[in-house]
């Protein structure tokens, strides 16, 4: 299944969605606020060797970084650049106006969510990014 990053500063949140996916046979690595997301992914400090996720599910409003910038940051670099984040925070339409723009970021999540919603919108991401895979 699918290697996911999970990035929230809410424990809570993070241990429930992490459960729901890894029921569903993903691997989910969690961070806690940006900066530990960025180095999780390789991206800073630089390691080549980290894995590369398929997916990550980014809140905006964390310390140190920012969704924001996170989401910036692996859009900027080759490696991240093209992997889909799924933007989920509590931030209303203003923020959603904002994410819709952003290239790599496949869907925007209001929380609270349903997890059944997001458990088919994953799974929609993860199919579709398979498929492109394969076209290459």
């Amino acid at each position: 299944m699918a290697r996911i990053l999970l990035v929230d500063d809410a424990r809570d949140i993070v241990a429930l969605i992490q459960f729901m996916l890894e029921q569903d046979g993903h691997r989910v690595v969690a961070a806690y606020d940006g900066a530990e997301a960025l180095a999780k992914a390789g991206v800073e400090p630089r390691d080549e060797t980290a894995p590369i996720p398929d997916l990550v599910i980014l809140d905006v409003m964390m310390p140190i970084l920012d969704g924001c910038a996170v989401r910036a940051r692996l859009e900027e670099d080759a490696r991240t650049k093209t992997v889909p984040v799924i933007v989920l925070t509590a931030k209303g339409q203003r923020m959603r106006d904002i994410f819709e723009l952003a290239p790599n970021v496949a869907a925007y999540v209001q929380k609270p969510c349903d997890p059944k919603r997001l458990r088919e919108l994953i799974s929609g991401i993860l199919a579709s990014r398979g498929e492109q895979k394969n076209v290459r």
